[in-house]
């Protein structure tokens, strides 16, 4: 067992990181990018066309619906403004470790990984709420049956 003081002695390897490492982030910032975009869109669809069937038959359901799935649109914006962020840290760290700084590079791309880190909860929390519409749209049909089946 050491002394104490050996420990306080002891000198910390300093961590490297090699250019190719963010590299490896873009595929799968990519990847999780064009998801989020898909999700966009299909939901900007959707409420595009509950909103025209707000407008013919005024319903409070479509309209909570409506507020959810804006909702949702908010936290999917959140989401790839953090992707897109980490995706630009990557890079700007790419070019400091091509420019030799080292230290602020590492520290960059921790920056970028907390982006990425944040992007995946808010994507978490927005299939949450998907979730949970889609179980209050569903318990409206199993309430209907339910009224069938004592009447």
């Amino acid at each position: 067992m050491r002394k104490k003081n050996e420990l306080c002695t002891l000198k910390f390897t300093q961590m490297t990181l090699h250019v190719e490492t963010p590299a490896l982030l873009f595929s799968a910032t990519s990847l999780i990018l064009l998801a989020y975009t898909n999700r966009f869109l299909t939901v900007a669809t959707i409420v595009r066309g509950l909103k025209k069937v707000y407008k013919e038959k005024e319903n409070s359901m479509i309209l909570l619906e409506i507020k959810n799935l804006n909702r949702r649109l908010t936290l999917i914006r959140f989401m790839q403004m953090a992707g897109v962020f980490s995706l630009f840290l990557s890079v700007f760290t790419m070019l400091l470790l091509f420019l030799n700084y080292q230290l602020v590079g590492i520290y960059l791309f921790g920056a970028s990984l907390l982006a990425l880190l944040i992007s995946l909860a808010l994507c978490f929390w927005e299939i949450n709420i998907s979730v949970d519409a889609l179980r209050l749209h569903l318990s409206d049909l199993t309430h209907k049956e339910l009224e069938k089946g004592q009447k």
